[in-house]
């Protein structure tokens, strides 16, 4: 009997009942659900292993996104609440505000009077051409009330200082203007940029996928590259300004403010700064006693400085007064006539004072003589004479002045007179008539002036009279041809202008016609331009000075200052009794002056320097004049009736050796040495070289016969020439060591010079 156990059939059951009994067992086939449910159970696991991986990859996202997003969001919120700007320069932007609106105040205002003022100028000028209608009249009158109006309001804005302190804001404003700021820029930035980023997104929905990634890696380099989210510092714009600096403590509440208070005056030498320049004047000016409100406006000028003053009693005229004004020299450490002090004409609470530490007429400043070409200007055009302390030109027309200038010997007077009459023989609707009674006047321009009657009473006389009556003509010629109030001056009308120096040395005769002649002459373009050493009444004749449309003084005595411009000149800042002439050694202040009553520019006590003209250059544009031909003025002296009485006075004046019975003529000899001294302005006296120049000019033929030589040579031939010149003419004038001059060279002394004139004659 076999032990191996024989494989079970398949079909046999078997029976683990209780009773033991047999069942058959059967194996079940495999089912289609068995098969599903192992592919799902495989999909399970392959779809947990991909959240798997997509969870990794977004931590990994996230990690590097997440802190841009932060720091984008951040930045953004920096800006929206405009936590990049400090406090301080919030401050500073609303003072810059404040301080904006007050420069363009004034800036406003002083365009509206450049503009009023150039348009004033325009309608003068064209007055004194044209003349005036009713209307045209009335517009000067509006435009000029326009102008003052406006000068008054510019002058009373200049008197208000910005107030730093009142514009400061409080704290409270800061934060309020940081608050209004970013709801601004919530509702006019953020608020439309979102819209428009969700309207495009839901609009295209491409482009929302395309701009995720560019997000993205925008957020992972700010992840790490993160913005330093601080306060920036003050912009360029807002540093520099002393208004918008921080507000120094009080004097009261700084121990130093209030010791340096304490402190005495000190020399204007010692100022850096303006507010050091201010500072020391107000120092001075209250030490002298006067109650100052405010010193302003400080400012540095090539020659010292200008500065504003305002009083609270008082006047700025007492800075003029002798004593006040000594003190203030004194004090500031300037020269003796180093203060000029302008009062404000639209404000009698203030004053301009210019402390000059240096001559204030360079030549750069000055500049050089303008060239004018013959014939190339109107006499109603606007010249270039000089310039003003400030830098503005001293421009003005001559056309319709009746001019007097006063000025010492050595003053410049007829140099100044020289300029103008240059600036008349460039033009083709004027002519210079030139007269002198006791020298040549402006003859320097030689054939460019076309009638000169000079130390001839006869003939200056007729030259008066001529005039004199050719007003009486133009005034019927002028109603004829319905002119109006004033004469037409033109080409075929030109107007005369006479240059009348050493007015006090007419005769009384002389005076009285050339008197007549201002008061005449103005409407019918026959004008006159005086000059003298002396401004009254008892030197002109009459009290004239006053009732002139212009004046001009340079260095004068105080009584032709209060005399010409009245009694409250000196105080308000005319101080031509600062200036000093020139003596023969120094130019000083020779050419400089003051003006009223110039057309064009204002009346202010301001002192002009005009530029000098010499003798060669007024020669050579003279005889380029006249080559070029003068103003013909016979059509009009015929149109007059009175073209044969010019014909004898032309006669007469070029016949002029004729003298006067009972006086002879001085040999020429003499007369050029005289001339030469009235040129220099009259020097105490003249070495040989010096007049060596002069002869030349009066007769180049026999006086540059020797500029060839050495010095030395030269000037002995000279000197015998000279000697032999006036033995011949019997004038006992000899040549003398000029001790005054090192090395002592030969000349003639003034005083020698006259008493050989006077016994000539």
């Amino acid at each position: 009997m076999s032990t191996a156990h024989e494989p079970r059939p398949r079909d046999l059951e078997v029976d683990d009942g209780e009773h033991g009994a047999a069942a058959t067992v059967a194996e079940a086939p495999t089912s289609d659900d068995d098969q599903n449910d192992d592919s799902e159970r495989t999909n399970h696991a392959a779809a947990r292993r991909c959240a798997h991986h997509a969870a990794t990859v977004l931590r990994l996202v996230s990690g590097h996104t997440g802190p841009g997003l932060r720091h984008g969001w951040d930045a953004l919120m920096h800006w929206t609440t405009v936590a990049y700007m400090s406090d301080e320069e919030i401050r500073r932007r609303l003072v810059k505000k404040h301080l904006d609106t007050y420069i363009a105040d004034r800036d406003a205002t002083r365009s509206n009077i450049n503009r009023l003022s150039k348009k004033t100028g325009k309608m003068a000028r064209e007055a004194v051409t044209f003349g005036l209608t009713p209307e045209e009249a009335a517009r000067l009158r509006a435009t000029n009330t326009e102008l003052q109006r406006q000068r008054r309001a510019g002058t009373a804005l200049a008197r208000i200082p910005f107030d730093a302190e009142t514009a400061q804001p409080t704290e409270a404003q800061i934060r309020r203007h940081r608050t209004v700021q970013s709801l601004a820029r919530f509702a006019g930035v953020l608020l439309p940029a979102g819209a428009a980023t969700i309207g495009l997104i839901v609009a295209a929905p491409t482009a929302g996928l395309i701009a995720l990634p560019l997000l993205a890696g925008a957020a992972w380099w700010l992840g790490r590259h993160p913005v330093e989210l601080t306060q920036r510092p003050l912009p360029a714009d807002l540093v520099g300004p002393a208004e918008l600096e921080p507000l120094l403590l009080d004097a009261d509440d700084d121990p130093d403010a209030a010791e340096l208070e304490d402190e005495g005056p000190y020399a204007i030498a010692n100022a850096t700064t303006p507010e050091e320049a201010e500072e020391a004047l107000r120092r001075a000016i209250i030490h002298e006693g006067e109650d100052v409100e405010s010193v302003t406006d400080a400012r540095r000028e090539p020659w010292g400085w200008s500065v504003r003053v305002t009083f609270r009693t008082g006047s700025p005229d007492d800075l003029n007064k002798e004593d006040t004004y000594k003190g203030l020299v004194t004090l500031l450490r300037v020269r003796r006539n180093g203060l000029l002090i302008e009062g404000d004409p639209d404000d009698g609470a203030a004053c301009t004072v210019r402390i000059l530490m240096r001559h204030p007429f360079t030549a750069e400043l000055v500049g050089d003589v303008p060239y004018r070409a013959p014939l190339s200007a109107s006499i109603t055009d606007v010249f270039d004479f000089g310039v003003a302390m400030d830098a503005t030109p001293l421009a003005y027309a001559l056309a319709g002045l009746m001019l007097l200038m006063v000025a010492d010997s050595g003053g410049g007077k007829s140099g100044i007179m020289l300029a103008m009459a240059e600036a008349v023989t460039s033009t083709r609707d004027a002519v210079v008539v030139n007269v002198d009674p006791v020298g040549t006047g402006v003859d320097a321009l030689g054939p460019a002036i076309t009638l000169s009657a000079c130390m001839d009473d006869d003939t200056i006389c007729a030259l008066l009279e001529f005039f004199l009556a050719l007003c009486s003509a133009r005034a019927r010629l002028r109603a004829t041809y319905g002119w109006g109030n004033l004469w037409r001056v033109s080409s075929e009308h030109p107007a005369f202008c006479l240059f009348v120096d050493e007015w006090p040395q007419l005769s009384p005769r002389a005076k009285a016609l050339l008197i007549r002649l201002l008061l005449l002459g103005r409407k019918e373009a026959i004008w006159v331009y005086g000059g003298s050493q002396y401004g009254t009444k008892d030197h002109l004749g009459e009290a004239i000075g006053p009732k002139l449309s212009a004046k001009l003084i340079g260095a004068s005595r105080r009584v032709d200052v209060t005399e010409l411009l009245g009694a409250g000149a000196l105080a308000e800042g005319y101080r031509a009794d600062l200036i000093r002439p020139a003596t023969h050694n120094a130019r000083n202040d020779a050419g400089q002056m003051y003006a009223q009553g110039l057309a064009g520019m204002s009346d202010r006590p301001m002192r002009y320097q005009v530029r000098e003209i010499h003798a060669d250059y007024a020669a050579r544009v003279g005889a380029e004049r006249a080559a070029a031909g003068l103003p013909d003025v016979t059509h009009t002296l015929a149109e007059a009736g009175m073209l044969d009485a010019w014909l004898e006075l032309q006669e007469t004046c070029a016949n002029n050796t004729v003298m006067p019975a009972g006086r002879a003529r001085a040999p020429e000899i003499l007369l050029t040495i005289r001339d030469a001294f009235m040129r220099e302005n009259d020097p105490t006296y003249m070495t040989l070289d010096q007049l060596h120049g002069h002869l030349r000019r009066a007769a180049p033929d026999p006086w540059e016969q020797w500029d060839g030589l050495p010095n030395h040579d030269r000037l002995r031939e000279l000197g015998k020439s000279l000697r032999r010149s006036l033995d011949d003419a019997d004038v006992a004038l000899s040549s003398q060591r000029i001790r005054e001059v090192e090395g002592k060279p030969r000349g003639y002394y003034l005083t020698d010079v006259q008493e050989a004139l006077d016994h000539a004659t």
